[in-house]
């Protein structure tokens, strides 16, 4: 008696399991979580594992993330099920079965091929960078998961904002180079400007001036951005640029002790 169909089914189910879970990380890594985060949150919804980490909480309060790891739940006990079944049938099989040992040994050795290839795709970089390109595209194309949770990733709900800047022509900004502004020294970044003709610049460099008319798209403190909505020009608005950034300095100061102190005792 030949047991290759349920050694097929089992190898079928683990190798639709891999596919299912690297689709999954795809997915996940399209809403804004790092590949590592992603591919440990699919695993562990797709095993039914369920860890309690920072990572498991903003996929629960992000609804894209959290349909994908319901989706991934729901196969994951199929295919689980089936992978159990299927491996009883086939042990239970050998165990009872009087079929010839050389054509047990061959079922044997196919299945332990099948699991080591499953295993070397699996863990395969290479794998995993063909496999992913082909899913990035159709979900990119037939889906609409770019939904990145920004809150959390920008840390909005801890007093950072992304903000909109009107310049006016006596505005504290208008006519320097962002160089010259230093507002990184503030704990402020420009992530775009769009100029008055409509033009949008991405990520400009300290070379770019800043006119009259422009919108500057920022990240950094609210308190900030707004304290900059309303600096004076001239002397004074130099002097609130200085006092700024000595209070960044100290902000930043802080946050490194904080850091230290938090590694030392693991050192001990």
């Amino acid at each position: 008696m030949s047991y290759f169909v349920p050694i097929a089914a089992l190898l079928i189910a683990l190798a639709l399991s891999l596919i299912i879970t690297r689709v999954a990380t795809m997915a996940l890594m399209l809403t804004g979580l790092s590949r590592e985060s992603a591919r440990f949150q699919a695993r562990s919804a797709f095993t039914g594992v369920g860890f309690t980490t920072t990572e498991a909480e903003s996929v629960t309060n992000h609804p894209v993330r959290r349909h994908i790891v319901m989706m991934l739940m729901l196969f994951g006990n199929i295919g689980i099920a089936t992978v159990i079944a299927s491996l009883m049938v086939t042990m239970i099989g050998f165990a009872g079965s009087e079929q010839d040992s050389m054509e047990l040994a061959g079922e044997l050795v196919t299945l332990a091929s099948g699991l080591f290839l499953i295993w070397i795709a699996a863990n395969s970089r290479w794998v995993e960078r063909q496999m992913n390109r082909p899913i990035a595209y159709a979900l990119a194309r037939y889906t609409d998961l770019d939904v990145h949770d920004y809150v959390s990733l920008l840390e909005l709900a801890s007093g950072f904002t992304v903000s909109e800047l009107k310049v006016d022509p006596e505005d504290w900004v208008t006519g320097r180079t962002l160089e010259e502004l230093g507002l990184s020294k503030e704990g402020i970044l420009v992530l775009g400007i769009r100029r008055s003709n409509g033009n949008y610049l991405g990520a400009p460099s300290g070379s770019s001036r800043v006119s009259a008319h422009d919108i500057l798209v920022m990240y950094g403190p609210r308190y900030r951005i707004e304290e900059l909505d309303t600096r004076c020009c001239g002397t004074e608005g130099d002097a609130s640029h200085i006092m700024a950034s000595q209070e960044y300095e100290e902000y930043l100061a802080d946050v490194q002790l904080d850091e230290t102190v938090k590694i030392e005792p693991s050192k001990s």
